[in-house]
């Protein structure tokens, strides 16, 4: 199929449909990378878990991660339906989340009584550190996203750079669904 002489290459393809595509298969490659920690935390400390692992933060770290979840899905439908002031709430909103999500971590990093050189503290600083800096990557971006708002981007036809934006975010979110578990749940103490 030729491509008419006066077309430029942008506008042979359709940039969405390849921008999707590019971003999955960035999802997918992290996929693998957060997996090998995943396996690892088990490859090396099996199904222990130490006693003194702070439960009851790492309860409350999720559920604000996962209300981060819901806050960043209300300001996408919002920009969808043009309702610009309240996707800007929402993001705020994210922001807020993520920034104590992240300080819990801090938290929980500081005042955890086990040692990143037993098996399970390599995994559990290992997983929870490339977890957080992903986070924080999101936390920011989330930031360039407001300000791109306030300046008038995005709008009910155009938000292809929002919904990338959101959906980084719920990935990084759905990642924690997994190492939750593994982390706190998992195995005996």
């Amino acid at each position: 199929m030729a491509v008419a002489a006066h077309a430029t290459p942008h506008e042979a393809h359709n940039r969405i449909g390849m921008n999707t595509v590019g971003l999955w298969l960035f999802f997918l490659s992290e996929t693998f990378l957060f997996a090998a920690l995943l396996a690892g935390r088990f490859y090396l400390a099996g199904t222990e878990r130490p006693e003194e692992l702070n439960q009851q933060l790492g309860l409350a770290i999720t559920s604000i991660l996962l209300l981060s979840s819901a806050t960043a899905y209300s300001a996408e439908v919002a920009i969808s339906k043009g309702y610009r002031g309240w996707a800007q709430i929402c993001v705020l909103l994210t922001i807020i989340l993520g920034l104590i999500f992240f300080g819990g971590v801090v938290v929980e990093w500081s005042t955890a009584e086990f040692s990143q050189s037993e098996a399970y503290g390599t995994a559990f600083f290992s997983m929870t550190g490339l977890h957080a800096s992903h986070v924080l990557s999101g936390v920011v971006m989330l930031f360039l996203l407001q300000g791109l708002m306030m300046r008038g981007k995005f709008s009910r036809d155009d938000h292809w750079g929002f919904e990338a934006t959101i959906k980084y975010w719920h990935f990084v979110d759905v990642v924690w669904v997994f190492f939750y578990p593994a982390l706190y749940l998992v195995g005996s103490t």
